[in-house]
Protein backbone atom coordinates (compact mmCIF):
# COMPACT_ATOMS: atom_id res chain seq x y z
CA UNK A 1 0.00 0.00 0.00
CA UNK A 2 2.80 2.39 0.94
CA UNK A 3 4.61 1.73 -2.36
CA UNK A 4 1.67 3.23 -4.27
CA UNK A 5 2.25 6.63 -2.63
CA UNK A 6 4.97 8.63 -4.36
CA UNK A 7 6.45 11.99 -3.47
CA UNK A 8 6.54 14.76 -6.06
CA UNK A 9 7.84 18.27 -5.91
CA UNK A 10 5.55 20.67 -7.71
CA UNK A 11 6.02 24.35 -8.19
CA UNK A 12 3.41 26.93 -8.91
CA UNK A 13 5.96 29.68 -9.67
CA UNK A 14 8.14 30.12 -12.73
CA UNK A 15 11.85 30.43 -12.08
CA UNK A 16 13.62 33.55 -13.31
CA UNK A 17 15.23 33.24 -16.72
CA UNK A 18 18.39 31.13 -16.63
CA UNK A 19 17.78 29.63 -13.19
CA UNK A 20 16.50 26.26 -12.10
CA UNK A 21 12.96 26.07 -10.81
CA UNK A 22 12.77 25.88 -7.00
CA UNK A 23 10.10 23.48 -5.73
CA UNK A 24 7.50 25.24 -3.59
CA UNK A 25 6.18 22.29 -1.64
CA UNK A 26 6.61 18.55 -1.16
CA UNK A 27 3.52 16.69 -2.45
CA UNK A 28 2.45 13.06 -2.39
CA UNK A 29 0.68 11.29 -5.22
CA UNK A 30 -1.93 8.61 -5.73
CA UNK A 31 -3.24 7.49 -9.11
CA UNK A 32 -5.25 10.65 -9.96
CA UNK A 33 -4.40 13.15 -7.28
CA UNK A 34 -1.50 15.12 -5.84
CA UNK A 35 -1.98 15.90 -2.18
CA UNK A 36 -0.55 17.17 1.07
CA UNK A 37 -3.12 16.65 3.84
CA UNK A 38 -1.50 16.91 7.26
CA UNK A 39 -3.39 17.19 10.54
CA UNK A 40 -2.48 17.84 14.17
CA UNK A 41 -4.58 15.46 16.28
CA UNK A 42 -4.89 15.18 20.06
CA UNK A 43 -6.54 12.13 21.62
CA UNK A 44 -7.09 11.48 25.32
CA UNK A 45 -7.68 8.35 27.42
CA UNK A 46 -11.12 7.82 28.88
CA UNK A 47 -11.82 10.29 31.73
CA UNK A 48 -8.44 11.88 30.91
CA UNK A 49 -6.76 9.49 33.30
CA UNK A 50 -2.99 9.74 33.57
CA UNK A 51 -2.22 6.20 32.43
CA UNK A 52 0.43 6.59 29.72
CA UNK A 53 3.65 5.88 31.61
CA UNK A 54 6.73 3.71 31.03
CA UNK A 55 6.17 0.55 29.02
CA UNK A 56 2.55 1.40 28.17
CA UNK A 57 3.64 4.78 26.79
CA UNK A 58 6.24 3.19 24.48
CA UNK A 59 3.94 0.39 23.38
CA UNK A 60 1.06 2.75 22.55
CA UNK A 61 3.43 4.58 20.21
CA UNK A 62 4.41 1.33 18.50
CA UNK A 63 0.76 0.28 18.14
CA UNK A 64 -0.24 3.63 16.62
CA UNK A 65 2.71 3.50 14.18
CA UNK A 66 1.76 0.00 13.08
CA UNK A 67 -1.91 0.92 12.56
CA UNK A 68 -0.92 4.01 10.55
CA UNK A 69 1.27 1.86 8.33
CA UNK A 70 -1.62 -0.58 7.72
CA UNK A 71 -3.82 2.18 6.25
CA UNK A 72 -1.08 4.10 4.43
CA UNK A 73 -1.28 6.99 6.89
CA UNK A 74 2.06 8.67 7.52
CA UNK A 75 2.78 9.37 11.18
CA UNK A 76 4.94 12.48 10.78
CA UNK A 77 5.41 13.26 14.48
CA UNK A 78 3.98 11.98 17.73
CA UNK A 79 4.40 12.46 21.46
CA UNK A 80 2.62 10.73 24.33
CA UNK A 81 1.97 12.64 27.55
CA UNK A 82 0.58 10.94 30.69
CA UNK A 83 -2.97 12.09 29.89
CA UNK A 84 -3.02 12.72 26.12
CA UNK A 85 -1.29 11.94 22.82
CA UNK A 86 -0.27 14.47 20.15
CA UNK A 87 -0.04 13.20 16.56
CA UNK A 88 0.90 14.92 13.33
CA UNK A 89 -0.46 12.64 10.60
CA UNK A 90 -0.61 12.82 6.83
CA UNK A 91 -3.90 11.21 5.78
CA UNK A 92 -4.51 10.29 2.12
CA UNK A 93 -7.57 12.03 0.63
CA UNK A 94 -9.30 8.68 0.07
CA UNK A 95 -9.91 8.54 3.85
CA UNK A 96 -11.81 11.13 5.84
CA UNK A 97 -10.21 12.45 9.01
CA UNK A 98 -13.06 10.97 11.08
CA UNK A 99 -12.56 7.53 9.51
CA UNK A 100 -8.78 7.59 10.02
CA UNK A 101 -8.95 8.73 13.66
CA UNK A 102 -11.82 6.34 14.38
CA UNK A 103 -9.76 3.48 12.95
CA UNK A 104 -6.67 4.45 14.98
CA UNK A 105 -8.57 4.87 18.24
CA UNK A 106 -10.75 1.79 17.82
CA UNK A 107 -8.10 -0.69 16.75
CA UNK A 108 -5.50 0.67 19.16
CA UNK A 109 -7.96 0.33 22.08
CA UNK A 110 -8.51 -3.34 21.24
CA UNK A 111 -4.77 -4.00 20.88
CA UNK A 112 -3.93 -2.12 24.10
CA UNK A 113 -6.42 -4.23 26.04
CA UNK A 114 -5.35 -7.53 24.49
CA UNK A 115 -1.56 -7.07 24.30
CA UNK A 116 -0.75 -4.74 27.19
CA UNK A 117 -3.57 -5.04 29.71
CA UNK A 118 -4.17 -8.76 28.96
CA UNK A 119 -7.97 -8.51 28.74
CA UNK A 120 -9.78 -11.49 27.21
CA UNK A 121 -13.15 -9.84 26.64
CA UNK A 122 -14.19 -9.23 23.03
CA UNK A 123 -16.62 -6.34 23.59
CA UNK A 124 -16.62 -3.17 25.67
CA UNK A 125 -12.90 -2.54 25.34
CA UNK A 126 -12.71 1.23 25.84
CA UNK A 127 -9.43 3.05 26.28
CA UNK A 128 -9.82 6.40 24.50
CA UNK A 129 -12.40 9.11 25.22
CA UNK A 130 -15.18 9.63 22.68
CA UNK A 131 -13.87 12.74 20.91
CA UNK A 132 -10.64 14.15 19.57
CA UNK A 133 -9.16 17.52 18.67
CA UNK A 134 -7.94 18.08 15.12
CA UNK A 135 -6.55 21.03 13.18
CA UNK A 136 -5.05 21.26 9.73
CA UNK A 137 -1.33 21.80 9.32
CA UNK A 138 -0.67 24.26 6.54
CA UNK A 139 2.74 25.55 5.58
CA UNK A 140 3.68 25.85 9.28
CA UNK A 141 4.41 22.13 9.59
CA UNK A 142 7.80 22.77 11.22
CA UNK A 143 6.18 24.87 13.98
CA UNK A 144 3.56 22.22 14.68
CA UNK A 145 6.17 19.46 14.80
CA UNK A 146 8.31 21.56 17.18
CA UNK A 147 5.25 22.21 19.39
CA UNK A 148 4.55 18.46 19.58
CA UNK A 149 8.19 17.66 20.43
CA UNK A 150 8.41 20.35 23.15
CA UNK A 151 4.95 19.73 24.65
CA UNK A 152 6.30 17.98 27.74
CA UNK A 153 8.82 20.75 28.50
CA UNK A 154 6.13 23.42 28.16
CA UNK A 155 3.79 21.55 30.48
CA UNK A 156 6.54 21.11 33.10
CA UNK A 157 7.39 24.85 32.96
CA UNK A 158 3.77 25.84 33.68
CA UNK A 159 4.05 24.70 37.29
CA UNK A 160 7.24 26.66 38.01
CA UNK A 161 7.11 30.00 39.76
CA UNK A 162 9.64 32.80 39.53
CA UNK A 163 9.59 34.73 42.83
CA UNK A 164 12.56 36.99 42.11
Amino acid sequence: MQAAVRRHRLSFRKAPWGRKEQPLHDWQSLSHVRWDCKYHVVIIPKYRRKVLYGKLRRQVGAILRDLCRQKGIELVEGHAMPDHVHLCVSIPPKYSVAFAIGFLKGKSAVRIHRELLHERRMTGLHFWAAGYCVSTVGLEEAKVRQYIREQEEQENRQGEFDFE
